[in-house]
C-alpha cells in the first residue's frame, strides 16, 4: 500500500470513528466496537451501508438497533450485523479477559 493509499485510509478511519461517536451513550456502545472489531472484514456494499447508516439521526439509529422499528430496507443487512456484534458474548466489555 503506497503512502499516500495509507493515509487515506488513516483519514478514513478517523473520519469514520468520529461519526460513530453519537449523542447517545448507547449508539456508542453499539457502533464504536462495531467499527474497531467488524468494519475492515466487511464487504465493500456492507461498508459503504455502514457509513450511510452512520450519517442518519441519531432516534432513527436508535429505534433500529434496539429493535423498536424495523430499519429501511438498504439497512436491514447493516443493522442486524451490528445487533450480532453487540449480542455476542465475546464482545461483552465486563467479561474478564
Amino acid at each position: 500500500m503506497s503512502e499516500a493509499n495509507t493515509s487515506d485510509a488513516a483519514a478514513l478511519r478517523k473520519r469514520l470513528y468520529w461519526h460513530s461517536r453519537r449523542g447517545m451513550w448507547e449508539l456508542d456502545l453499539l457502533l464504536i466496537p462495531f467499527l474497531e472489531h467488524c468494519y475492515d472484514a466487511l464487504a465493500a456494499e456492507d461498508q459503504a451501508a455502514y457509513r450511510a447508516l452512520i450519517e442518519g439521526e441519531d432516534q432513527d439509529l436508535f429505534a433500529w438497533l434496539m429493535q423498536r422499528e424495523t430499519p429501511a430496507p438498504e439497512f436491514r443487512r447493516i443493522v442486524s450485523l451490528i445487533q450480532a456484534h453487540a449480542e455476542n458474548a465475546d464482545n461483552d466489555p465486563r467479561r474478564p479477559v
